[in-house]
């Protein structure tokens, strides 16, 4: 194996480990405290939205900006106004994220069932693409009567799957590293 490739794969490797590392203290915590995790959440992206908006404010000045002007000013005041409500109200934002997804969930839900319908006697089946819609609407209710539990819940399946992501980060950096001890 070429010497680059080896040193490559060995500085990959341990960069993989301590990405899985972190993903998998942040799968915890988030576990732990799943509450401050949607609240922290909903907190960085008004961090990243302010990034987002100072940047295209900057863009404003620039004479190579690739869209109307216009345009740059109204996403950059979006995302400023965004942003500093994150920052400064995150569980507020935190909770109407979640009812835009709720609203989301029934639409789809309903679009399911009549898109199961129509195809009816096309697809065999087609009873399980109308439960999904079913179940959708289901959920998107849930999320609406019980916010609290919802912001809970999302926050613990994004601990799990950063937990998960960490430990398949942790694996494959270790394997590199078994791959480039040989050589």
């Amino acid at each position: 194996m070429n010497t680059n490739v080896v040193s490559a794969l060995s500085r990959g490797a341990w960069v993989l480990i301590v990405f899985g590392i972190i993903a998998v203290l942040f799968g915890l915590v988030a576990i732990a405290w799943p509450g401050r995790t949607a609240v922290a959440l909903a907190w960085a992206f008004g961090v990243m939205a302010l990034a987002e908006g100072v940047t295209s404010l900057i863009a404003l000045f620039r004479k190579d900006v690739p869209i109307s002007k216009g345009w740059v000013a109204l996403y950059a005041v979006a995302s400023i106004a965004f942003g500093c409500l994150a920052v400064l109200n995150p569980l507020a934002v935190a909770g109407v994220m979640l009812m835009f997804l709720a609203a989301w969930l029934i639409v789809a839900g309903i679009f399911r069932i009549i898109f199961a319908i129509r195809v009816r006697k096309q697809v065999a089946n087609e009873w399980l693409l109308g439960l999904s819609g079913a179940l959708a609407i289901v959920l998107g209710v849930m999320l609406i009567a019980y916010p609290g539990a919802g912001l809970v819940t999302m926050a613990l399946w994004i601990g799990v799957a950063a937990m998960i992501y960490g430990v398949l980060q942790i694996l494959t950096g270790w394997r590199m590293r078994k791959v480039t001890q040989r050589f």
